[in-house]
């Protein structure tokens, strides 16, 4: 099983290099260059050229990049399409979506621009349509002149949209966050949870974390290196879920078990869907690994 691990995605502002340049040496999984929310108009297309060098340049190690490109509508949105797909980076971010067409329209241009097909989609949900249309918008994961295989929370904007606050354990963006996860399993996609604001209140960050993952979350998005390290920690499976899932893969890989569907282990009943289960959570242990060993 080939998996990837998107346990702290950190946003990167494309206008300021030296952010760029920082990147490299930060230990998130995924680095979201932005074209979008933290670039000022006058400086769009300075970003644009200055976030196509640096993925072309390189140097991120395993890291994976993300371009946030502007919405298709938008002045900007055609040009960094077109200079995003063939910039070398792993995937496109597109903003904005309210349904599937826009991923659609998306990955149209992508490849009519040049893009190879193992350039990734994603698609942020951040206006109630794209709530919605949550389910019809995964069903693309298996379409393959699409190669959509990420959904981002934004939910800030998603507060602003609906009037909603944040407070009493985001109880107002759970549901959004249920809705979109159970859409995006139904499909394969990776689901990364939204940004937590205040980065200097680490404990915060803890237990939002901690929320995401309860709901099944694969990461979150984050603002600045420092909430890095907590995210990562959080995701990564713990080595008491390692072991566990390594007796599960042994019980059911020994002759006797080769064709039950249900054994026993130390007194609990475990059945072929905690197998798979129990296989994912090793192999996101080696991936991290794999990438904490370079």
């Amino acid at each position: 099983m080939q998996v990837r691990p998107r346990r702290s995605v950190l946003y990167m502002p494309g206008i300021n290099r030296r952010a760029l340049d920082k990147a490299k040496s930060i230990a998130a999984d995924s680095l979201i260059l932005d074209l979008e929310d933290s670039v000022a108009p006058d400086a769009k297309q300075a970003a644009r050229r200055q976030v196509c060098a640096a993925v072309k340049a390189g140097g991120y190690g395993r890291r994976e990049l993300v371009i946030r490109v502007n919405a298709l509508e938008s002045p900007w949105g055609t040009e960094d399409f077109r200079a995003a797909a063939t910039a070398g980076a792993d995937a496109v971010l597109i903003p904005k979506v309210g349904g599937p067409g826009d991923v659609v329209s998306a990955a149209k241009i992508l490849r009519a621009a040049g893009a190879p097909e193992s350039l990734q989609i994603w698609a942020m949900m951040e206006t109630p349509a794209s709530i919605i249309f949550a389910r019809e918008t995964a069903s693309l994961a298996g379409e393959r002149h699409v190669n959509f295989t990420c959904l981002v929370m934004g939910t800030n904007d998603l507060l602003k949209e609906s009037r909603a606050h944040a407070a009493g354990g985001r109880l107002a963006v759970v549901p959004w966050l249920a809705m979109t996860l159970v859409a995006a399993r139904a499909y394969g996609l990776d689901v990364i949870d939204g940004v937590y604001n205040d980065f200097r209140d680490e404990e915060g960050l803890k237990a939002e974390c901690e929320q995401g993952r309860t709901l099944g979350m694969d990461g979150k998005t984050l603002i600045h290196p420092a909430q890095v390290a907590p995210a990562n920690a959080i995701f990564s499976p713990s080595p008491a879920e390692v072991e566990g899932a390594r007796r599960i893969i042994t019980a059911f890989d020994a002759p006797e078990n080769a064709s039950r569907g249900v054994i026993t282990i130390d007194g609990r009943m475990v059945e072929r869907l905690h197998l798979t289960m129990a296989e994912r959570t090793v192999a996101i242990a080696a991936a991290i690994a794999a990438r904490e060993a370079v």
